[in-house]
């Protein structure tokens, strides 16, 4: 394969996924439209597309490349599909704290960032594969589909109480 070719190739996933951004927030939108709870047009798109996102698991039970690229391809468009988080961040934020909590929410998002190559680092050092990488990021998106349904109550926003 040539570079410019690997470069599209290459490219798939992400677009997959930018794919799945947008159609996550249009699928929302249109819960919202047809009468459903902000709860449940939150919810369903992060829990469906956090499920399509463990897909990955399966490149490690295939060999060819194209395979390995459509798996990947369908596992961005999921974590894309569940990428509401700043719907829900708007949401649910006190309107008096609403910085505050963007900021917390991109505090904890960038500490993600940081950790999880480094896990992941020491995991492809430890094992030589790939493997155990695919298996803790799909681990990753189980523990937050859990979240979701099980620990995140309804969606709704925060009221701060007026001090007296």
């Amino acid at each position: 394969m040539s570079i410019l070719n690997a470069g599209f190739v290459a490219a798939l996933p992400a677009i997959c996924g930018f794919a799945g951004g947008v159609l996550g927030g249009l699928i929302s939108d249109n819960l919202l439209r047809r009468g459903r709870s902000l709860t449940f047009a939150r919810k369903t798109p992060i829990v469906i597309g956090m499920l399509l996102s463990t897909s990955m698991i399966l490149c490690n039970y295939v060999d060819s490349a194209t395979v390995v690229v459509a798996i990947m391809s369908l596992a961005f468009f999921g974590k894309g599909l569940g990428s509401l988080g700043w719907a829900v961040v708007s949401d649910t934020s006190p309107k008096e704290i609403s910085g505050l909590s963007g900021a917390l929410f991109n505090t904890f998002g960038n500490t993600a960032g940081i950790t999880t190559p480094i896990v992941i680092g020491y995991l492809i050092k430890g094992t030589g594969s790939f493997n155990a990488a695919l298996v803790f990021v799909a681990a990753n998106a189980l523990v937050a589909v859990c979240c979701y349904l099980f620990v995140v109550g309804d969606i709704k926003r925060f009221e701060l109480k007026a001090a007296r």
